[in-house]
């Protein structure tokens, strides 16, 4: 299912975690993914992880974007040539919310992913 979406534009108020992916034919591979933040209040923080899995069950992290607090798309590299047996990712996300005001956090997000194409040239 990779090119697509880890995780659909979405509303978060609390923390959570996508639907499981299978990597089919990019496992081993470099993939791209790139988060867009399209919604935010002020003092809030976003924390978003990718997990992997051999099997579906059993799921550790593999990469973790910088925390995130202004709208904005950033991308990050997953280099899963060192991880062969992972064959699933799921996206996780932590919320937090502090200062004055409604203390329910809220974030318009997404995950997009897709092989990353890396080009060497000469020198």
């Amino acid at each position: 299912m990779i090119p697509g979406f880890l995780l659909p534009e979405q509303i978060a108020r609390e923390d959570g975690q996508s639907a499981a992916v299978a990597l089919d034919a990019l496992a081993g591979k470099n993939i791209l993914l790139t988060l867009g933040i399209n919604r935010i209040i002020e003092q809030e923080s976003l924390d978003v992880s990718i997990e992997g899995s051999p099997d579906g069950e059993h799921w550790r992290t593999l990469v973790t974007f910088p925390q995130k607090f202004y709208c904005g798309t950033y991308s990050l590299l997953l280099n899963l040539d060192k991880t062969p047996d992972v064959r699933h990712v799921r996206a996780q996300w932590k919320v937090g919310r502090w200062g004055r005001g409604e203390q329910k956090p809220l974030f318009g997000f997404y995950l997009f992913a897709e092989e990353a194409k890396i080009m060497v040239g000469a020198a």
